[in-house]
């Protein structure tokens, strides 16, 4: 998106900005392309011929599987929130009940509400209640109700990140896929690993499955613009061989050749904290989005940006439930120079609670609530407001003046336009940052990003002689700063 004239940033409230960015809803149409890469920036998306970065606070990834969830209720909710992304699981992995310590996940079904990819047959026996599977037939009202999400989600400006796999992180979750012998009529062995399915070499018939699961949805799902795929969740939480990986992505592009438009694929690289593992070395060509799990501090984005594609962290947990750790990883994340944001938010939950109002228990693995998603869209308006193109990490404007054990992150365009975050255990005083700005004249905005609100305006004449000298308001956790460059 062009951004807004430089005098309303500096009116009253963050949220003015939002009156100057296009509705979602009104930019998002059938007869565009589908999300791209920016040609002039490839770290960036193009969405609906805006430039763009895609940003979210979303469900455990089961309002397609989950029958039980209003997603329409759900996608008006991201919407109202300024959000752009949601992440949904296929329907062959999903968890039971109170896995991962998670009360009302989304992943979890209840009794006979899994909505799969394939038929049930006239047989009893599903594990979770319902008939068993029958893995040669498709499943019409599988394929209705993805329909139904994906025109939802288009009119409510929102991208689908489609997964079509999971590894099986215990035999619980075995126990429950529609893949397992037990749960299904046709005549496939019982393999001796689980994970052995994902497997070039042990995946046997399996194998066959997967690629025509990708095939069919391919065919479903492409004429819609508002969608990616991804491979697999966390494949390396079981060590699923790479071999197997480029395969599956080698599959989604054969399928998509013959097809009117190809889809972005992502690869989910590794956890944040991974060492060698989390840096990418020559990947296979099919993958155009790299994400990456936990990414805080956000060294994923350095470390890989050899890459020149969009790098993602696409989820957040287990740091507790107060805002400030999520609010703090976002932040970070986009302003060192990543391109999607994905926090999972447990207070989404099916029946009653698909607007993002469930107060889940002290036992709940992360967070998620209304003021969180507040301080997230601040966020995403703040980058809209700036030539998205034009935007890279600048870690060296700041000369002086980072307080001890505080980080910070900037972005922007060497030109005009920057944007900084700073964060501490505790910024209970004024610091005073020494930025290496060109001469000119700017406009500065200090913003509280846990309020969302601007705290100090000011405008400042630089000769660009030596490092221009900014006190900061003293906030107690951590603080933003847009600088605008005024024209003449």
């Amino acid at each position: 998106m062009n951004p807004p004239p430089s005098a309303s940033i500096f009116r009253g409230s963050l949220f003015a900005l939002a009156a100057l960015i296009v509705s979602p809803s009104t930019m998002f149409s059938e007869d565009t392309p589908p999300l791209a890469l920016h040609p002039g920036n490839p770290r960036y998306f193009l969405l609906r011929n805006q430039p763009a970065i895609l940003l979210t606070s979303g469900e455990h990834y089961g309002a397609l599987l989950n029958a039980d969830f209003d997603f329409e209720t759900y996608f008006e909710t991201l919407a109202a929130d300024g959000f752009n992304l949601t992440r949904t699981f296929s329907g062959v992995y999903c968890e039971p009940n109170g896995a991962f310590k998670i009360t009302r996940n989304t992943l979890a079904p209840t009794e006979g509400n899994l909505v799969a990819p394939f038929a049930r047959s006239d047989s009893p026996g599903y594990a979770n209640g319902g008939n068993r599977f029958d893995l040669t037939r498709w499943n019409a009202d599988y394929f209705e109700r993805l329909h139904a999400i994906m025109e939802s989600a288009s009119r409510h400006g929102i991208v689908v990140e489609f997964v079509f796999f999971c590894p099986f992180y215990n035999d619980a979750m075995w126990n429950l896929s529609p893949l397992n012998p037990n749960n299904h009529v046709d005549p496939l062995p019982q393999p001796e690993n689980p994970n052995d399915l994902w497997t070039l070499d042990r995946g046997g018939l399996y194998l066959e499955i997967q690629e025509r699961l990708i095939r069919k949805v391919c065919a479903e799902l492409n004429r819609y613009d508002n969608l990616y795929f991804e491979v697999c969740n966390e494949p390396y939480q079981r060590h699923l061989p790479q071999d197997w990986h480029d395969r599956m992505a080698e599959t989604i592009r054969e399928a998509e050749a013959g097809l009117p438009n190809q889809h972005l694929i992502s690869w989910n690289v590794a956890n944040h904290g991974d060492g060698e593992d989390a840096i990418v070395h020559d990947p296979n060509p099919a993958y155009s989005i790299f994400n990456f799990h936990y990414s805080n501090p956000p060294d994923e984005v350095a470390n890989n940006w050899h890459l020149g594609k969009p790098i993602g962290d696409n989820e957040t947990g287990f740091d507790g439930q107060k805002n400030r750790p999520y609010r703090t990883e976002a932040w970070e994340f986009i302003l060192a120079g990543g391109a999607l944001f994905n926090h999972l938010d447990y207070s989404f939950a099916a029946g009653g609670h698909e607007d993002g109002t469930f107060e889940y228990p002290d036992k709940q693995p992360g967070g998620g609530n209304a003021t969180l998603r507040k301080q997230f869209a601040a966020l995403k308006r703040l980058v809209e407001s700036c030539p998205i193109p034009k935007l890279h990490p600048v870690p060296d404007l700041v000369k002086s003046g980072v307080p001890k054990d505080a980080r910070v992150q900037v972005l922007g365009d060497d030109t005009a336009h920057w944007l900084l975050y700073l964060t501490d255990t505790g910024i209970e005083k004024n610091v005073s940052l020494e930025l290496d700005l060109p001469a000119g004249n700017y406009e500065l905005q200090w913003i509280d990003p846990a309020t969302a609100e601007p705290v100090k305006t000011e405008t400042r004449e630089h000769d660009g002689k030596a490092p221009l000298s900014l006190p900061s308001p003293a906030l107690p956790e951590d603080l933003a700063l847009k600088i605008e460059k005024r024209a003449g």
